[in-house]
């Protein structure tokens, strides 16, 4: 920098020295008709050389400046090289083959040292633009320079470099101190969209400058504008981190944004939440309310996403569901038999029935027949799942997927995908057993009806509830031998404990007992009569609770209560929560509600036989219009008092789940 100013001052100070006075202004170019003329020699000035950089529009422009150049402009006008190339689409190797851009590397390797920091930073980066080997000397040279520089860089410099260096593969032993420098220097961060760059284009090259600058959104999440926000949450979802604070953070700052938002960051918005499980339900409910205009104007693959986004999060908008169904009639031809899918297995999850439900899933039968075997074996298996969750199965759906054949193309697949195929083809053959009428199979073997489920966990794992129904329920009952525990039923469901019960609520020993559920029953002997099975299922994946279904009222077994929402939605018929055939109920709440708005109810007693299993099909009202669902399908079961105790503290009614950003 000092050898480029005192050249300036050489250069103005010595024509005034001169005896014989003072220089002639050199006589102005002559206009010319074709490009400008470059101007050569000792009377172009670096002002005007930068000029003529800055104004070139072609590469030949510049490359007749190569022998005037000095190695700063030489490294602007590789810079100004890179940009045209890449504007206009040009080929790079003619002009790195051209001997004047030769000239122009040597000129820089030369004088590298003169090369200003921001034309040094902008050459490394254009030198990759134009296609010069990451190995070869001139690449090297640079990269040893910027090197050199890197603590006297600034921090935008820095992070400019770090994304530049991330984007050509992240394999340049340069990018290693220039993050080491970044976690260094992080507090001198001051702009939301520098952090916001180097979150979505940097972070997951350095977990530990990740963290900080989440630390930082999260202080700068206030100026954060809607694009903003939406890149800092695909950001965390590309990356797989769930930073619950700052995802409240962008929550808030979303809702405090008055206008509506664009389109993409509705889309990209509902992908974030989706991928990292976040459910916030004003910001959920803002999205859907504000997607429902646009849904004509999505593609099919946008409003498949958008459905399997929703369903992930298990919150139905009964508006934009309906319009969704509506969109699928109205564009059948358009929706590929994959993204029809896709939108059917959604509708399961979220237990939404359309309004036009006859015209919807004939129209689904319509397009799946004939075509079934262009389904790989999961879609069809996820296909007709949703079919009898959603109670529309055919015979001849329930025939293909309970084929020997189709069985046996799972058998000795351990992914997660074929264990999950081969347990919904549990709650398949549960309702082809009982919920379809003149189904005569086939039928999955016995062999494949057990050893879904891990009977010998380890007692380190479990959870709470489940160590403390273990201590309860041998000292209520007066035995060990009374409990069966981490039981797998045929129905694709385990519990963690089951009871045997006679008329009187006496323990029974359930060994001793012949048990339809298991696949290998252990006794014999049939109930007596007036006898009941109470079962205790495992905590639902999906957040869901199981109530107490023992006639008049909560279940006889002292065992740990659990905190149930005052409307939940839980199905008792075979595929989705509990395929056990038992009828819905409502039950009366055993205590009062303390919370508001929740009963506090005994953990899941659910009738496997018995006087009261009515057995299945028997339908409760709606669910509610719009909020979160809870794991299961069928109807909402309503707790009597819960709901005149939510509206006593002004809680909204008939909408179960978590709180914000659970």
């Amino acid at each position: 920098m000092a050898a480029h100013l005192f050249g300036r001052c050489c250069r103005r100070l010595l024509p005034l020295r001169s005896p014989a006075g003072p220089a002639p202004l050199p006589a102005p170019a002559p206009r010319s008709e074709g490009p400008r003329e470059l101007i050569r020699g000792p009377a172009a000035t670096e002002r005007e050389l930068r000029e003529l950089i800055r104004g070139a529009g072609s590469p030949q422009e510049l490359l007749r400046l190569g022998p005037a150049l000095g190695g700063n402009l030489a490294a602007l006008a590789i810079g100004r090289l890179a940009r045209i190339s890449s504007r206009q689409r040009l080929d790079t190797a003619t002009i790195r083959g051209d001997p004047r851009f030769q000239q122009l590397l040597r000129a820089v390797d030369a004088q590298i040292s003169q090369v200003w920091n921001t034309a040094l930073v902008q050459l490394l980066r254009s030198l990759h633009a134009l296609g010069l080997a990451a190995d070869g000397q001139q690449v090297r040279s640079v990269e040893q320079e910027v090197l050199w520089r890197l603590r006297r860089l600034p921090l935008r410099q820095l992070a400019h470099l770090a994304e530049h260096l991330a984007g050509q593969g992240g394999d340049s032993p340069l990018l290693p101190e220039v993050l080491r420098k970044l976690e260094l220097r992080w507090t001198e961060l001051d702009g939301a969209r520098s952090v916001v760059t180097l979150m979505a284009k940097v972070g997951h090259l350095s977990p530990a400058l990740m963290e900080r600058l989440e630390d930082k959104a999260l202080e700068l999440a206030e100026q954060f504008d809607a694009e903003e926000l939406c890149r800092v949450a695909l950001a965390l979802a590309l990356q797989q981190r769930r930073s619950v604070p700052l995802l409240r953070a962008v929550s808030y700052h979303l809702l405090q944004k008055p206008a509506q938002l664009p389109l993409p960051v509705l889309t990209d918005l509902l992908f974030a939440f989706s991928k990292l499980s976040f459910q916030q339900p004003q910001v959920l409910h803002r999205l859907a309310q504000e997607l429902q205009p646009h849904l004509g104007s999505l593609s099919p693959a946008q409003v498949s996403r958008c459905a399997r986004s929703f369903a992930s999060l298990r919150w139905l908008s009964r508006p934009l569901a309906e319009a969704i169904a509506q969109y699928c009639l109205e564009n059948t031809q358009d929706l590929s038999l994959t993204q029809l899918c896709g939108i059917l297995v959604s509708f399961a999850r979220l237990d939404f029935q359309p309004s036009s439900s006859q015209e919807f899933f004939s129209m689904v039968r319509e397009r799946l027949q004939g075509r079934e075997q262009e389904l790989d074996v999961h879609l069809l298996t996820d296909v007709v799942w949703s079919l009898c969750v959603l109670q529309q199965p055919r015979a001849t759906h329930l025939r293909q997927v309970l084929a020997p054949d189709f069985h046996s193309r799972l058998q000795g697949d351990s992914s997660p995908r074929a264990q999950s195929s081969r347990l919904k083809l549990l709650h398949i053959n549960a309702t082809a057993r009982l919920e379809t009428p003149g189904y005569q199979g086939p039928f999955l073997p016995p062999e494949a009806l057990g050893g879904h489920g891990d009977r010998d966990r380890d007692r380190d794992k479990a959870t709470p509830l489940q160590r403390g129904l273990r201590e309860a329920l041998p000292g209520a009952l007066g035995g060990h031998d009374l409990v069966r525990y981490d039981v797998s039923t045929v129905y694709g469901w385990d519990i963690d404990a089951e009871v045997l019960l006679d008329s009187e609520h006496r323990a029974l020993p359930p060994r001793d007992f012949s048990a339809p559920h298991l696949p290998h029953s252990e006794g014999t002997k049939p109930l007596p009569p007036g006898a009941r099975r109470v079962a205790v299922p495992c905590p639902c994946p999906q957040g869901g609770r199981a109530l107490s279904l023992s006639p008049g009222g909560p279940c006889p077994v002292p065992v740990p209560r659990v905190a149930v929402p005052s409307a939940l939605s839980l199905s008792l018929s075979p595929g989705w929560l509990c395929p056990v055939p038992v009828p819905r109920v409502a039950m009366p709440c055993p205590c009062p509600c303390p919370q508001g708005g929740r009963a506090a109810l005994g953990a899941a007693a659910v009738q496997l036989s018995g006087p009261g299993a009515a057995g299945p099909g028997l339908h409760g009202p709606q669910a509610p219009a719009s909020g979160r669902i809870p794991a299961g399908r069928g109807a909402p079961l309503r707790v009597p008092g819960a709901e005149a105790g939510a509206a006593a503290r002004g809680l909204p009614q008939g909408q179960g789940g978590q709180g914000p950003g659970q």
